[in-house]
């Protein structure tokens, strides 16, 4: 891993202090404070490289302009209905905090569809809680903690993985690309739980293609890896699905209790979707507001990226040919696209 010296921050910040007057407003949507920690990010992602990292930094303010993502806040997907729809289908969720006070991101991978809304909102839903992390979750546990907290760990919960998954590649490569692009170095871990079969044949052609710094923060861990994630957080902060070793995960944790993260009447989401509902009233008294999803602008994935895309999907068809299956990736279209 790139060492970041003291140099490199240094004429970094230099460049960007000649950056024109709307790209510093929203630059301080993106460091929230925080300047030189969020320069490292960009020159961690950037392998050290001044010149890449600014052009980075500069390419993921004008997209910010360019997509109104300053004010995506302010934008709830209505109805509550739809809302409620796509936080059903779009398993993601905030369980609590590590010992260390980072968030912890729980995704239910394997029984995430992505089929009660258009591509575009479950984007948009992706976008808001990236920047509802960023703006309202970590300048809190930095302030709680007394230290600067500017990343989160991630345990990805592949419960229900099956062959359909080539039906979200599109779309799961898109948000993908948004983060890596926008996002850079907001995740320190990603723990992989419940993993079956398919998972494991995925993840062996998969890892040889990961750069080395992401190939570290990720961990395969055992069954629902309860007794792990316990080492660097409380019980109260596990994910649901790892509470319940060999109880069908995700599957049997949707009821809409609070104890499920997932859910829209966990906490998390409804603090999330009052906030984002309070910014638009406040919007709403300047100016009226558009209903509809927010339309984003998608990045080029990087090379690297559409290969591991490409290699999932031929392991995916490989996997199904073997059980009889057979459907071509350009045969599959996502709701809405």
């Amino acid at each position: 891993m790139v060492c970041i010296t003291e140099d490199m921050i240094k004429q970094l910040q230099t460049s960007m202090d000649e950056i024109a007057e709307p790209l510093q407003k929203t630059f301080q949507n993106v460091h929230q404070g925080y300047q030189t920690e969020t320069l490292v990010r960009f020159l961690k992602a950037r392998d050290g490289s001044v010149s890449k990292a600014h052009k980075m930094l500069v390419d993921c303010l004008n997209w910010r302009i360019d997509n109104e993502i300053d004010q995506i806040l302010a934008k709830p997907i209505v109805p509550t209905d739809l809302y409620r729809g796509v936080r059903d289908t779009q398993l993601v969720g905030m369980s609590g905090y590590t010992r260390e006070g980072l968030p912890v991101v729980a995704v239910g991978v394997g029984l995430s569809t992505y089929d009660k809304a258009s591509i575009h909102y479950y984007i948009q839903s992706h976008i808001q809680m990236n920047e509802y992390r960023d703006r309202m979750i970590l300048p809190s546990a930095s302030k709680k903690f007394g230290r600067y907290i500017g990343t989160c760990v991630k345990v990805l919960d592949m419960t229900g993985l099956k062959l359909s998954a080539l039906n979200q590649i599109k779309l799961l490569t898109a948000i993908s690309t948004i983060d890596d692009l926008n996002y850079p170095e907001k995740t320190d871990a990603y723990y992989i739980v419940n993993a079956p079969y398919i998972f494991s044949a995925c993840w062996k052609v998969v890892r040889p293609l990961l750069q080395e710094r992401t190939k570290k923060k990720v961990q395969v861990l055992s069954g629902s890896g309860k007794d792990e994630l316990l080492k660097i957080m409380d019980y109260a902060s596990l994910p649901h699905f790892c509470k319940r070793e060999g109880s069908g995960s995700s599957k049997h944790s949707r009821n809409g209790t609070n104890d499920n993260c997932f859910s829209f009447d966990h906490a998390f989401h409804q603090q999330l979707y009052d906030y984002t509902k309070q910014q638009a009233l406040a919007l709403e008294a300047v100016a009226p507001s558009k209903e509809g999803s927010v339309h984003v602008t998608l990045p080029e994935p990087d090379p690297d990226d559409a290969k591991i895309a490409e290699t999932i999907e031929s392991t995916l068809q490989r996997i199904g040919k073997k059980n009889g299956i057979c459907q071509s990736f350009h045969e599959i279209k996502i709701n809405g696209d």
